[in-house]
């Protein structure tokens, strides 16, 4: 069994912009962890049984869409639906400071918003999802 902590990545709806995404995969990966990226179009059912299949420590997601408030908590809810609560959630993208704070309260861990850096990402995962220290 591995010690690495799992992260699924996904691009939940009809976004199609995927740089950002794939460069946040890229830092997680080469921080050691085990990153499995879904890809474009998915939908909060495909993301949850990915992160269910992968047994997943967390389950990232990017938005840029304006949908985040929706899909967001679809996954939160399927997650929770599936006895599943122990993923940590978080996530980055076009995100309106504004909304945050609900993010959160319906269990977002925490948003990343433009501008943060990768070291930045990969620091909070470590310290709130239980990167091993090697």
């Amino acid at each position: 069994m591995s010690s690495r902590t799992r992260v699924v990545v996904a691009k939940p709806g009809l976004d199609g912009h995927d740089r950002g995404v794939k460069v946040v995969a890229r830092a997680l990966r080469d921080a050691g962890m085990e990153v499995i990226y879904t890809g474009l179009h998915q939908t909060p059912e495909q993301i949850v049984e990915t992160a269910i299949q992968e047994d997943a420590d967390a389950v990232g997601l990017s938005v840029l869409s304006g949908a985040h408030m929706t899909l967001f908590r679809r996954v939160v809810e399927l997650l929770a639906e599936r006895d599943a609560e122990d993923m940590v959630v978080f996530g980055g993208g076009i995100i309106p400071e504004a909304d945050i704070p609900e993010l959160e309260r319906i269990g977002v861990a925490k948003i990343f918003t433009p501008g943060a850096t990768t070291q930045a990402i990969v620091e909070w995962v470590r310290a709130n999802v239980g990167q091993p220290v090697a």
